[in-house]
């Protein structure tokens, strides 16, 4: 065994799975671990992904906030075990890999287009939900054979 594939399999046991599918340009929620002395505590930062870099155990994405006149912006390590959760709140329609133009920006003119595809593929998921529902009504409804007995 070389030493490229003994580094793989140490990656493979560090990597999450439990990651949502996001892109450049979508608004996410990263939850991350603070620890403050003794005590832990959850930390919520929303912004815009305006990179990703790197891939396996190394992957980091970049998040960039504007608020109240102030603009942020946070790297953060996607594999990281102080990254607690990571939530997909919308999907945004960008044409580029990187967003850095949006550190100079504010307002309006700082803003990702929605991505309006993803609604009709939320309710497709939906209907598909309530499909199987109207299924079971019918399975539990009597039967011609059991009306003419």
């Amino acid at each position: 065994m070389n030493r490229s594939q003994l580094i793989q399999d140490f990656e493979s046991t560090h990597l999450k799975d439990e990651i949502p599918q996001f892109q450049i340009g979508d608004t996410v929620r990263v939850h991350t671990r603070i620890v403050e002395g003794q005590k832990e505590r959850i930390q919520v930062f929303m912004g815009t992904v305006i990179a990703r870099k790197g891939y396996g155990l190394s992957e980091t994405f970049s998040v960039y906030r504007n608020a109240y006149g102030s603009s942020m912006e946070r790297v953060f390590l996607l594999h990281s075990p102080k990254v607690a959760k990571i939530e997909l709140v919308k999907k945004g329609k960008v044409r580029r890999a990187k967003l850095y133009y949006l550190r100079g920006q504010s307002g309006k003119a700082a803003k990702v287009k929605e991505h309006l595809g993803i609604r009709s593929e939320l309710k497709a998921s939906s209907s598909k939900k309530a499909a199987p529902a109207v299924k079971s009504e019918a399975e539990t409804a009597p039967s011609e054979e059991n009306e003419t007995k």
